[in-house]
């Protein structure tokens, strides 16, 4: 299965809109290469951004 996908493919993967996939991209910093979205590293950003900080 190909790792790099474009934002409708990637879309239909992880369940979200198009739109929003990109908005992620754009605000997390993660990159869209030849129209194509690396699935493991937007995941791995999606994680990131949506963990919750540990209060002490």
């Amino acid at each position: 299965m190909p790792n790099h996908l474009t934002p409708e493919e990637l879309s239909k993967e992880v369940g979200m809109e198009r739109d929003e996939i990109v908005k992620i991209c754009v605000e997390e910093s993660v990159p869209i290469f030849h129209g194509k979205i690396d699935k493991t590293l937007f995941q791995a950003q999606l994680a990131a951004s949506n963990a919750i900080p540990i209060k002490h």
